[in-house]
């Protein structure tokens, strides 16, 4: 049996045909040590400490948009994942520059004949949220909470991740869900005990995972939830009220939380009983609630109140032309993690008022969605966020370039049908597109202008002033008498629940962020197959599936599109032909105006007290929201600082 025992140093051999990663000359990586900066900062002394008073090191920070749950074991949204990047440690975790280092786990190792990878795991503990230790940390939590995702009833929105990685996962899950019974297509599902799954405990401290088929992107998404794990006996207890407030959660990462009051604040607290402990230098997280926090944020950063806050575009000019704020301001770390493009929706349930019957027969109409996505001046709303170089961030695919590389290092949106992809604004194309569409509609009796519900989260900085562009532009191209934008404010509490996934909009933009480092992350938004869970809970973008069930004019590109993916899914091997495979997926997406490719996260400008080049980094996972090797500088960062501090960090 031919087995490979991987190390950190030797991780980035592993890792070059899939993944964008600093060279790994240089630091070395030990079992419990860290690449992440150090070192003592202005007033900080080495334990993170005030270096005059001795006092606790405080963070503080604003948030206007609450939590809709805790529970990372169900969740994929940005804002409920943030506790358990904060708090719970993965099996490994990235450095600064983008190395992959030790987490939970020491070292591990993959045999190729069983498709088995064995980690070896550290001595750990849970905490309680007053810091209290209440159990080891073992191979059995992890087993754990693999299980409570794959149990039907917990609803769990992220299971799927799962599906045809670890072996006899989906078996499992639709045993459960079937019972002997047959799915949609005849496949007949009987229930198998959860011994068949690929993850076991060996023993306390060391965990395998068996795999259904080669998987060239595994030891990537470790960093992500899905396997993160959970007390097991906690989660037998609590069930679905498991991750509900502070105490009904353990923690073993870097913080617990040691106060949950909804729409009021949540507070971390330094866990001294992680391993890593000594490189954790900010002792205490404090993230205040206040509903107009955007506004009221940037003021309290004069007084000096808090520690971290956006600059929206409406200020950011006075900010810089005054000599007062003008050295208060930097960005934050530039990434391509995060991919934002437009949605349309194929299976609408806004009110009756909105019209959603003629609204699903215009999407349904190829020339109707080329329409819009041609009159989408990308550029001008991205200049909302960045007024100075917005084509910067304007992105004419899904995936962001120079997130994944193949085999002979081609980047992948470079490679086969993405290579031919352009701009997908123009003008004379959307007027074209536009004049098909209404003689087809009119035929189908749609009524002219069709409404178009674009709704917006008011938590998100300058989210509003996007809409507004959108509308006044792509009204002012295709006409009044064609469509209607229709611009509505969404609530600020649950905004991806009330709004995507009970399917409240017509046209929206959405984001996605790389699980890990392989063009399939990319199609986790919109694929699915038939039968997969989550279609009843609007987990999955667009509702793309509804087209092929309902059997309506899409139903073809929509069918293309997922045919396209599970023949690229099929190839394990050879990563050439896999990404090509990919490529032609993606393609057919954008191609047939399923979607709308729009924009990487722009670089926001911001007044912090953090060095965001000490952060964790990775293109994928959660590791960019940890604070895990940051200090809390005595002074705001100034533009200067970062262009320094980013030159120092090789960025």
């Amino acid at each position: 049996m031919k087995k490979r025992r991987l190390t950190a140093a030797l991780l980035c051999a592993v890792l070059a045909a899939s993944t964008v990663l600093s060279g790994c000359g240089g630091k070395k990586t030990t079992e419990g040590g860290s690449t992440a900066q150090a070192g003592n900062e202005a007033g900080k002394n080495e334990n993170g400490k005030d270096g005059d008073s001795g006092k606790p090191v405080v963070y503080k920070e604003l948030y206007s948009g609450e939590v809709a749950t805790l529970n990372y074991l169900v969740s994929s949204s940005d804002a409920d994942i943030r506790t358990a990047a904060y708090c719970i440690d993965t099996l490994i975790e990235y450095d600064s520059s983008g190395q992959i280092r030790p987490g939970q786990a020491t070292e591990w190792e993959y045999d190729e004949a069983s498709k088995t990878w064995t980690f070896h795991l550290r001595e750990a503990k849970w905490v309680d949220n007053t810091g209290a230790p209440v159990a080891d940390v073992t191979a059995q939590d992890y087993v754990d909470a693999i299980k409570y995702q794959l149990t039907p009833e917990y609803e769990s929105g992220i299971v799927q991740n799962l599906f045809g990685v670890i072996a006899n996962a989906k078996a499992y899950y639709n045993g459960l869900v079937y019972n002997g019974g047959a799915d949609d297509d005849g496949v007949v599902w009987n229930a198998i005990d959860f011994s068949e799954v690929g993850v076991k405990a060996v023993d306390d401290h060391t965990l395998t995972y068996t795999l259904e088929t080669e998987v060239p992107y595994f030891l990537s998404s470790l960093a992500y939830i899905v396997y993160m794990p959970a007390y097991g006996p906690q989660l037998e207890e609590l069930g679905k009220t498991f991750a509900t407030g502070a105490d009904k959660m353990y923690y073993n990462g870097s913080y617990y939380m040691s106060e949950f009051s909804p729409q009021e604040h949540r507070i971390y607290k330094k866990n001294t009983l992680n391993y890593d402990a000594d490189i954790v230098y900010i002792d205490e997280l404090q993230k205040i609630y206040n509903a107009e926090a955007n506004t009221i944020g940037p003021e309290m950063i004069k007084r000096g109140e808090i520690d971290y806050v956006e600059i929206t575009a409406d200020i950011l000019d006075d900010w810089m032309s005054n000599e007062d704020t003008k050295n208060l301001i930097s960005r934050e770390r530039p990434k391509n993690s995060y991919s934002y493009f437009y949605c349309f929706n194929f299976d609408p349930q806004f009110d009756a008022e909105y019209e959603p019957d003629n609204w699903r027969k215009a999407v349904n109409n190829e020339n109707f969605r080329k329409a819009l996505s041609s009159a989408l001046n990308k550029t001008k709303e991205v200049a909302v966020l960045e007024p100075k170089v917005p084509e910067d961030y304007v992105i004419n695919t899904i995936t962001p370039a120079k997130f994944t590389f193949n085999a002979d290092g081609t980047d992948f949106t470079e490679i086969g049908d993405m290579a031919a992809l352009g701009d997908t604004f123009n003008e004379a194309k959307a007027v074209e597109y536009r004049d098909l569409a209404k003689s087809e509609l009119a035929a189908e009796g749609v009524t002219f202008p069709v409404k178009v519900l674009l709704p917006y989260n008011p938590t998100e900085v300058n989210w509003d002033k996007e809409c507004q562009v959108v509308e006044q532009q792509m009204e002012s191209l295709l006409g009044t008498d064609f469509i209607d934008i229709i611009v509505q404010t969404g609530p600020t509490d649950g905004f991806l629940t009330e709004i995507r996934r009970n399917g409240k909009y017509a046209m929206l933009k959405c984001n996605w962020g790389a699980d890990y480092a392989d063009p399939e992350t990319w199609t986790d938004p919109f694929y699915q197959a038939k039968g997969e869970s989550g279609y009843d809970l609007g987990y999955k973008y667009a509702n793309l599936a509804k087209a092929i069930e309902d059997g309506t004019p899409s139903a073809d590109a929509v069918l293309e599109y997922f045919t396209t993916i599970e023949e690229a899914k099929d190839i394990k091997v050879d990563i050439n032909a896999r990404y090509e495979a990919f490529a032609k997926a993606e393609a057919t997406l954008i191609n047939h105006a399923l979607v709308v490719p729009f924009s990487i996260s722009v670089s926001k400008y911001l007044a912090t007290k953090l060095n965001v080049f000490e952060g964790q980094y990775a293109p994928f996972g959660v590791s960019n929201l940890k604070y895990k090797g940051q200090h809390l500088q005595d002074h705001y960062i100034s533009m200067e600082e970062f262009e320094a501090n980013k030159e120092k960090a090789g960025q």
